[in-house]
């Protein structure tokens, strides 16, 4: 099965010709600066090879902005390294990438065209972390209030190692630093980024080789982030995050059907349906949330956790925002066997995440930024681009994402996944949401059915097997 791609990509342009652009084929215009000798060899992207192992990449973000901004202080501190690899800082920065995915959530809206929202907290977390290695003063103060370093003392040790853990569990994190020939950063800002980040630097020379590099780090997953470049464009960060995962325990292809998903109380969609009569799942009904909470199991050190209201009302957006990773986990009974009905799909998202960060407080960083620990002279933060590819079927899940409506015997629980749902994938080590998202249609590009169209239903159209009703969990009202 295919998992979760995503690529983050931050540009640092020069203020000036904002606007401008560079197409495809076109040439990247030179740079009006001094040219400096490089401290040490800066590869050409076109003979480079990805530090990672070839693998599917789950979703993917891009960040355009300018070069500017300066290491923090904490990591002069040798200090960090020890308390980076503590216990307390690996839950810290679970819980900060947690709050900042689902600060996104909250404020990314949904449209007929792309009614789903597949984010990487991880990849989005990795891209602003590493703008904040070359960001001073205010702005530097500002990144790092909204990454919550607050709770952590050694940030950015912190994150290197739990992106160390990630990387040896089925993840594949690719970063790098694309430079306009002719520009040359800060050596102090290249050799932190490669460091704590593994984030090595390129030599620029056409679109092509981005969307090259993109694809070859997504194993060809996603082919083309961008279509054009900032004419004035100075330095990129970009980075890659893929998982490719399989379910402890496999569906079989054999009991794939023809079902629904209901998007509201009026509209359904048909979508292949995955059943497993056996399927070992963690499941239980949070009252509080008034959801149902399920933990699907990959092979490996990972889960894909799924949390859908009871009642079918809840707003998933509103939800997202009340939950708590590590909570839901201490509750999680354990794994049993469950009848299990769960869809199919194939989801792309793409999304220009400015608007959400001016809106979360970061407008700064696009209007005024002090990235001086980046390069001297006026740079700007242009765009930032999160694009993401996901996919579940029998052998497991990219980015996977469910919604599921719970029916059961007291005897034999049965979960259906067949409404809007929120979903995380989880590294059960550092409860690291590596992808969270709100699937609200599973299968976009079907015509949308009435209700009650097929089969039994109840007084609002949900099918109703009265032999699965019981003290587990109701039908959605």
């Amino acid at each position: 099965m295919d998992l979760c791609l995503t690529l983050l990509l931050i540009f640092f342009c020069s203020q000036g010709v904002a606007n401008a652009e560079v197409a495809e084929g076109e040439s990247i215009p030179s740079v009006p600066l001094i040219p400096l000798l490089p401290s040490h060899p800066i590869e050409n992207v076109e003979t480079e090879t990805t530090a990672q192992p070839e693998t599917h990449i789950p979703e993917t973000t891009a960040i355009v902005g300018r070069p500017n901004g300066g290491s923090s202080e904490e990591e002069q501190d040798e200090g960090c390294l020890s308390a980076g690899r503590s216990r307390r800082s690996r839950n810290a920065i679970a819980a900060a990438i947690q709050k900042l995915g689902v600060q996104l959530l909250q404020n990314l809206e949904t449209t007929q065209e792309q009614p789903n929202i597949i984010i990487s907290p991880v990849s989005i977390s990795l891209a602003l972390s590493q703008l904040a290695l070359g960001a001073v003063n205010e702005t530097e103060e500002l990144l790092m209030h909204h990454l919550h370093d607050n709770i952590l003392p050694c940030y950015h040790e912190s994150l290197h190692n739990v992106l160390k853990h990630l990387r040896n569990n089925d993840l594949q994190i690719a970063t790098r630093i694309f430079l306009r020939q002719g520009f040359e950063p800060k050596q102090d800002f290249i050799h932190e980024s490669q460091r704590l980040y593994e984030s090595e630097p390129a030599v620029l020379e056409s679109l092509q080789q981005i969307n090259d590099w993109v694809e070859k780090a997504t194993q060809g997953k996603i082919t083309e982030i961008l279509s054009s470049l900032p004419a004035n464009l100075l330095l990129m960060l970009i980075n890659a995050i893929h998982f490719k995962g399989e379910w402890k325990s496999r569906f079989d292809p054999r009991f794939t059907s023809r079902g629904v998903f209901y998007l509201d109380d009026k509209h359904m969609v048909d979508v292949d349906v995955m059943e497993d009569a056996k399927h070992p799942l963690s499941l239980f009904i949070d009252r509080e949330l008034e959801a149902q909470v399920a933990s699907f199991p990959f092979q490996k050190s990972l889960s894909f956790l799924v949390v859908m209201p009871v009642s079918g009302q809840v707003n998933v957006s509103s939800l997202s925002a009340k939950l708590n990773i590590s909570d839901l986990y201490d509750r999680l009974p354990k794994e049993r066997a469950v009848q299990v009905k769960v869809p199919k799909f194939k989801l792309e998202y793409a999304q220009e995440l400015q608007e959400v960060f001016t809106k979360l407080g970061l407008g700064e960083v696009f209007s005024n930024p002090n990235l001086a620990e980046i390069a001297d002279g006026p740079l700007l933060v242009s765009s930032v681009m999160h694009k993401s590819s996901m996919e579940i079927n029998e052998e497991g899940a990219e980015a996977a994402a469910t919604t599921a409506v719970i029916i059961s015997r007291a005897s034999n629980p049965v979960f259906h996944l067949s409404q809007p749902f929120f979903f995380a994938i989880v590294d059960d080590m550092s409860l690291v949401p590596i992808f969270m998202g709100i699937i609200n249609n599973p299968n976009p590009g079907a015509p949308i059915l009435q209700r009650g169209e097929h089969g039994s239903n109840d007084k609002t159209g949900f099918p109703l097997d009265k032999n699965h009703v019981g003290s587990f969990g109701v039908p959605p009202k």
